[in-house]
Formats: C-alpha cells, sequence, structure tokens
C-alpha cells in the first residue's frame, strides 16, 4: 500500500503512526462557551440525539484541512450542527437564526 492508498483510507482526524510535532500537553481553564458546548453535547448524548461514534464522524467528515485550522470545541460545534441537520432535527436557517440571536444578545458585529 502506498501513502496515499493509506491516506485515502484513513479518516482525517486518525493521524495515529503518521510523523508529527511532539504533543504539548497543558491544561487551561475552558472559556464559557466551551463549558456550554461540552454541556450541550453530554445532554445530546444522554437523550440519545447525538452519541459519540457520530460526533467523531461528523468531525472526520470536515476534512482534513479545517480540522488543522479550528480549536478542539469549534470541531464540536461545526460536527453537532452538521450531525442535527443531516437527522431534521435543525435547520441551517435555525441555526443561522439562533447564531444571529446571540449575537445581538451580546452586542457581537455581524
Amino acid at each position: 500500500m502506498t501513502g496515499a492508498d493509506d491516506l485515502i483510507r484513513r479518516g482525517a482526524n486518525d493521524l495515529g503512526g503518521l510523523p508529527a510535532e511532539p504533543i504539548v500537553i497543558s491544561d487551561h481553564e475552558l472559556l464559557p462557551w466551551e463549558k456550554r458546548c461540552h454541556a450541550l453535547l453530554d445532554v445530546l448524548a444522554e437523550n440519545r440525539v447525538v452519541n459519540t461514534e457520530e460526533k467523531r464522524r461528523g468531525i472526520d467528515d470536515l476534512g482534513s484541512e479545517l480540522l488543522g485550522k479550528l480549536t478542539y470545541y469549534e470541531k464540536w460545534v461545526l460536527a453537532a450542527s452538521n450531525v442535527l441537520m443531516q437527522k431534521g432535527v435543525l435547520t441551517s436557517d435555525e441555526i443561522a437564526q439562533r447564531v444571529e440571536a446571540v449575537q445581538d444578545r451580546l452586542g457581537m458585529a455581524r
């Protein structure tokens, strides 16, 4: 199997065994939105709306280019949003409306 074949078979998030920079492990205080994101995904999992495998697949589906640009919780948000839209739980318009409502509430420019 060639290197290209291996990459085709791997998910975008499957980097095991590939050359990479050393991993820097550090704890940091979660931002409020990260805490809410984590809690929301826990609630979705507890209520069997989005499970771990769907979230993992959703992150892989983002693709390697996008994965390299996003933070941990940004990946979670996009993956969960995509899974919820695929399941018909939310539409992209509903998500956009909710984002705008939060931006208005926080006084954020669009």
